[in-house]
């Protein structure tokens, strides 16, 4: 185990469900979705973590929404430009 198997970052939890709920019960192509989450993740601050208790404890829920949608906000973005851009 290495010292970076034991950070992580929040966002990328997030963009994933958004991007999962968007596409809820379609069939999407992998790199079509890969290429999403690099293109949101990069628009987002990275907000690194050791323990996802950590998030819950130090974040209030009005902080936790905001992440939520700011992270929504991303996916439709880099969804518009993966689409615009790799068809």
């Amino acid at each position: 185990m290495s010292l970076l198997d034991n950070i992580q970052n929040y966002y990328e939890t997030l963009v994933v469900e958004v991007l999962a709920e968007h596409y809820k019960g379609e069939e999407v192509e992998l790199e079509f979705m890969t290429d999403v989450v690099c293109v949101a993740l990069n628009h987002l601050p990275p907000r690194y973590f050791r323990h996802g208790v950590d998030m819950i404890f130090y974040t209030s829920p009005i902080e936790r929404d905001e992440l939520a949608t700011k992270a929504r906000e991303a996916v439709e973005a880099a969804i518009r430009y993966v689409e615009e851009n790799n068809r």
